[in-house]
């Protein structure tokens, strides 16, 4: 029962303020009286284990930190979501191929693309507690005035965080002294550690390829989706004569072996990015960079993230990555963490075809690149005015799936309080994202004439081929609603004794009666239309 003033009509309860429509009744109005979004990374957590959406990897056996399992309605949002940002990106583009490549790669590929030399954090253990953190996170995460010790011990301005890390990298034993005289408490035990010096962690997970276990038989789990891109670039040229500009897409999974894991979902060790490489003759790059920021801002604002909540932060100099020319990083507001990085835009300029090419001095590279003895494929393209090969630039849009996740998720927990005092929790997701479409609920499930009916209709709705179509037989037709509202469903269908012709009212055979998620609103729709009514609001 909804928790407004109602009254009863044939078995089931309907608002009191109601209007005529051109068929039976429909109900109108929110009855809300307050929405609050969510407060606290917390409720967010305790939503998605409660309802299925994300559970701790390895549980029963205690869990294993930084990985996680995504339940039933967990594995259908996140299909949804990649679903949206492959049809935008590929499907809706015509300069666009896409690509899914191998997660175990070729130790070469990894070497030359610089990931075994640079692909690691600064690591500091802590000789009471024998725990062990990332420097940066460890720093970050003390007090204000710890922080500014920190810095005035290794002598940075604490304005300039990431100067000071780089600083306390650059000066292992100097580093160690700063975090000691500082009072840098160990987020374990709260009291003041014993800080080793910083040494480098390379983050990516080791396997062994084939029955032998020796130095020339072991391969990486791939750090980042892009690199399969870039081998994998002559061979898309060639089978589909693709010519500048174009991009190849990409949805996989990451490994990243992270220090200290933390954060719910945010920071995991087995991820799925989103990750685009876009290729463009060198001079149009800054171009295409912009033209890409708009674009993916735009994508965000479609799956309900709006601009507002996300800063661009234009990478200073000094912080970008050893590929980058320059980088967008969008910056979204989650609950408790703050604004942190949800995607970034790099323009990566020559450096990865240039890294992953033969013959480099031939090509007139404009990156610093490592010499390549080891490829066997010339990773050019002729250029789209001279016709000459160029190694083209690239511009690289990438998002994580699971940051992309908690934002989705943050932004549509809602918590409503209602004209009667009592709260509902309600996820206002956009419907292409919704994990359930509808659910079509029987008002009295023993009832073989009610539920025959319902069955029939969950059945046809779910060949349209929406998504997700539930037959909900759980009894009570305003838990259902409740639970409904909380996992996001954007309509519930009820069947009723109007609907089989059992009610007072004859003109109300073979309607269902159809329940707006955020409104609140019912509109008595015929089965016949019914199908039309969905796909209308749902496609």
């Amino acid at each position: 029962m909804e928790p407004r003033t109602v009254l009863t009509l044939i078995g089931f309860c309907v608002p009191r303020r109601a209007e005529k429509s051109r068929l039976g009744t429909f109900f109108s109005g929110s009855g809300k009286e307050t929405t609050v979004p969510a407060n606290s990374m917390e409720e967010l957590v305790s939503l998605c284990k409660r309802r299925g959406f994300i559970f701790q990897g390895s549980e029963i056996y205690g869990g294993l930190q930084g990985f996680y399992d995504y339940g039933p309605l967990g594995v259908e949002l996140k299909n949804n979501l990649k679903a949206a940002w492959w049809r935008t990106n590929v499907y809706e583009r015509d300069d666009m191929e896409g690509l899914d490549a191998s997660i175990i790669m070729h130790r070469q590929v990894l070497r030359h693309s610089g990931h075994e030399a640079t692909f690691s954090d600064p690591m500091v253990d802590n000789r009471k507690t024998k725990k062990r953190y990332r420097l940066d996170h460890l720093v970050k995460d003390q007090k204000a005035d710890v922080v500014a010790k920190v810095a005035e011990g290794i002598g940075e301005s604490v304005e300039n965080f990431p100067a000071v890390v780089a600083a306390l990298v650059a000066n292992p034993a100097r580093a160690s002294e700063a975090l000691i005289a500082a009072g840098v408490r160990d987020p374990f035990s709260g009291e003041v550690g014993d800080w080793t010096e910083p040494k480098p962690f390379n983050m990516m997970f080791r396997t062994t390829i084939g029955p032998t276990a020796d130095e020339d038989s072991f391969g990486y789990l791939r750090p980042e989706t892009a690199q399969g891109i870039f081998t994998n670039f002559k061979n898309v040229v060639d089978s589909t004569s693709r010519r500048l500009p174009f991009g190849i897409a990409q949805i996989g999974k990451a490994f990243r072996n992270e220090i200290t894991p933390r954060n719910f979902i945010f920071r995991v060790r087995e991820l799925e990015q989103m990750e685009i490489e876009f290729f463009c003759a060198p001079g149009t790059d800054e171009e295409w960079h912009q033209h890409w920021l708009e674009a993916r801002l735009s994508w965000w604002e479609a799956q309900g993230v709006p601009r507002e909540k996300i800063q661009i932060l234009d990478v200073p100099k000094e912080d970008l990555a050893h590929y980058s020319k320059r980088t967008y990083d969008l910056m979204y507001d989650y609950p408790t963490l703050g604004y942190e990085e949800i995607e970034g835009i790099a323009n990566r300029s020559d450096y990865d075809l240039g890294s992953h090419t033969k013959a480099q001095g031939e090509l007139g590279l404009v990156a610093k690149v490592e010499e390549n003895l080891d490829s066997i494929a010339k990773l050019t393209i002729p250029h789209p005015e001279t016709n000459k090969p160029v190694v083209p630039f690239v511009i690289e849009p990438s998002a994580g799936v699971d940051r992309a996740m908690l934002a989705v998720l943050s932004e549509a927990f809602t918590k409503e309080t209602l004209e009667n005092g009592s709260e509902r929790i309600v996820l206002k997701l956009r419907p292409h994202l919704a994990p359930i479409k509808v659910a079509v609920i029987p008002l009295a499930r023993n009832r073989e004439e009610i539920t025959t009916v319902a069955r029939r209709i969950k059945a046809d709705l779910q060949k349209l081929g929406l998504g997700r179509v539930l037959y909900e037989d759980s009894g009570n037709i305003g838990k259902a609603y409740r639970r409904h509202d909380e996992v996001g469903t954007p309509y519930c269908v009820t069947v009723d004794f109007d609907t089989v012709g059992k009610g007072e009212d004859a003109t109300l055979t073979d309607t269902v009666t159809v329940r707006d998620r955020d409104t609140l609103a019912q509109e008595r729709v015929r089965i016949s239309e019914l199908a039309n009514w969905m796909r209308e609001r749902l496609r």
